[in-house]
């Protein structure tokens, strides 16, 4: 099964279909108690899909609705399913169309009629990051800045921004920048200020914690021209969720000019994580910063 461990939940809806030939003598049968019979086929068998397939993940679905379009002696059911999830419903609602098709050949199998059940596809698939990377502009330059007083001293690796680097390379942003500084706040900001220039996105690691030396959002903090509150609360929000003490960091994220400007933990979990929680989706800014409405 695959390791959705690191994915967040969005709204996602599938609907899936299928059709079946009904020979002329069996259209009568089918009557509203017929469909009834279908639709609870399928909404069992969408609510046990994670048990029947191996690499479904189970969900708390929300909605299935079943509808049916009998045109000549063509049957078409769909089934939409509804669910705030991981990975997408396509799976789910196919079972659901596939099952509703076998029920209604079940139920008229009686009579020595022929019934050809054709196969089934998904007619829509949606989520909030369904084919995302469509949603904002290429050739994104970053720049990539370790605070840290050990690792600018040679006492310790660095792993927290090569990790950043790794995620944003998933990205298809390019890394044009990165370097290794003290925790000495005008230096933070002389940088933030200059590389901001130059870059489309501006990422620290480290110096958000509460030691008397984390100085990064003091020195960040008063240079931004604009705050975007929302980006940190899904960083600790996710962060949260996987260990207790991500409510102590004191991540940033705010713009200078249109820079986007993050400080991330200095852990490598940390940083790793703080990432998972808003890419690629946080690169939809530089749409709304290049002007562009919201789809």
């Amino acid at each position: 099964m695959k390791d959705i461990s690191n994915e967040i939940k969005t709204a996602c809806i599938s609907t899936a279909e299928i059709t079946v030939e009904l020979h002329q003598d069996l259209i009568p049968l089918y009557t509203k108690l017929v469909f009834a019979q279908l639709q609870v086929a399928a909404q069992l068998a969408v609510k046990n899909a994670a048990s029947i397939l191996s690499e479904v993940h189970p969900s708390l679905i929300e909605s299935i609705e079943v509808t049916d379009e009998l045109n000549s002696e063509v049957l078409k059911i769909s089934v939409t399913v509804k669910a705030t999830h991981k990975t997408n419903l396509d799976a789910e609602a196919m079972l659901g169309a596939s099952v509703a098709a076998i029920s209604l050949q079940k139920t008229l199998s009686s009579v020595e009629k022929e019934i050809n059940i054709g196969g089934v596809k998904i007619v829509k698939s949606k989520s909030a990051l369904h084919g995302f990377k469509r949603m904002f502009p290429s050739q994104l330059k970053a720049a990539v800045i370790v605070c840290s007083d050990t690792i600018s001293e040679g006492k310790k690796e660095d792993k927290a921004g090569k990790a950043i680097i790794e995620k944003l390379k998933e990205s298809s942003v390019e890394i044009a920048h990165y370097e290794v500084i003290p925790d000495e706040k005008d230096l933070i900001a002389e940088r933030a200020l200059t590389l901001s220039k130059t870059n489309n996105l501006l990422i620290y690691t480290g110096g958000t914690g509460l030691s008397f030396r984390d100085v990064t959002p003091e020195a960040l903090i008063p240079i931004l021209d604009r705050n975007i509150p929302g980006i940190e609360e899904a960083i600790r929000s996710y962060g949260q969720e996987r260990m207790p003490f991500a409510m102590l960091s004191r991540s940033v994220a705010g713009t200078i000019g249109n820079c986007l400007v993050l400080a991330l933990p200095g852990s490598t979990n940390g940083a790793r994580e703080s990432m998972d929680a808003i890419f690629p989706h946080v690169l939809h800014v530089f749409k709304i910063l290049r002007g562009q409405s919201h789809d």
